[in-house]
Formats: C-alpha cells, sequence, structure tokens
C-alpha cells in the first residue's frame, strides 16, 4: 500500500460568493450585519413571547410533585411552543453569523438583546426602570460600540 502526503486543504470561493463574506479592516459585509439583525429581533421576539407565556401561568413553585403538571403546562402553551420556535429559528442565523465572522466580533452584538428587550419590557411589559438599571444599559451600548469599532 502506497502513502499519500497531503498538502493543506485550500478553499476555492465562487466568484459569485465572494462579496458575503466579511471585508478586511474592521468592516464586515451588509449581509452579515443583515444576518446579526435577524438573528437579534427573532430572538427578542421570541423572548418577549416566552414571557407572555410564561407570565400567562403566573408565579410557579417547583417541586418535585409539581414538576410534571408544570412541565404539561410550558408544553402545552401555544406562546411558549412560539416562542421557542421563533427563539431557535434566530439561533440558526446566529449560526450562520458565526460561520463568517469571528467570534469575538460577533458576541458583542448579543447586547443588542439586552438593549432592545430592556426598552420593550419598560414600554410594553410595564416593567419598573430605575437609574442603575438603565446606567447598566448605556454601558452595555458603550461596550458593543467599542468592540464594533476595533
Amino acid at each position: 500500500m502506497q502513502q499519500v502526503e497531503q498538502g493543506p486543504i485550500v478553499a476555492v470561493i465562487p466568484t459569485d460568493k465572494r462579496e458575503e463574506l466579511p471585508l478586511r479592516k474592521g468592516k464586515m459585509a451588509m449581509s452579515t450585519v443583515i444576518l446579526i439583525l435577524i438573528a437579534t429581533a427573532l430572538g427578542v421576539i421570541g423572548q418577549m413571547m416566552l414571557k407572555q407565556g410564561m407570565g400567562a401561568m403566573g408565579p410557579l413553585a417547583l417541586s418535585l410533585e409539581t414538576a410534571p403538571s408544570i412541565v404539561v403546562r410550558i408544553i402545552t402553551s401555544p406562546m411558549v411552543i412560539g416562542g421557542l420556535l421563533v427563539y431557535g429559528i434566530g439561533t440558526f442565523f446566529w449560526l450562520i453569523t458565526l460561520s463568517r465572522i469571528e467570534l469575538s466580533v460577533a458576541y458583542p452584538f448579543v447586547s443588542l438583546n439586552h438593549i432592545i428587550i430592556f426598552l420593550l419590557a419598560w414600554l410594553v411589559l410595564h416593567e419598573q426602570v430605575n437609574p442603575l438599571r438603565a446606567a447598566g444599559v448605556i454601558i452595555i451600548c458603550a461596550g458593543m460600540l467599542m468592540v464594533a469599532r476595533s
């Protein structure tokens, strides 16, 4: 049997697909930005649906005796099922994003979720916002901008 040495594997990118890849020098392709925004929007919508579905159930007390009935309530809630489905679709778009750019570049965009959820929880769910929580969101924004510009 003869052994064959293999050289490095080189990926060939078709010419029509090159514009979809991230650009060098800190810029990213518009299609990648759109993927991030889609993943973010679907993640936020999914979380809001999960909160609505679980909020409709009221506070749940978890114990060995109540766990089976809680599971049944959760898996039969249309809002929870829908929220998980929407969140899962958002995760699909996030995975496509991760295939295109470095994790250290992509992950700071997760902070968009924090900002949008913060605003929607305040505006839609009428949750209380205190100055310390608002300052935390502002710090998250500043950090995201610093990473995005680096």
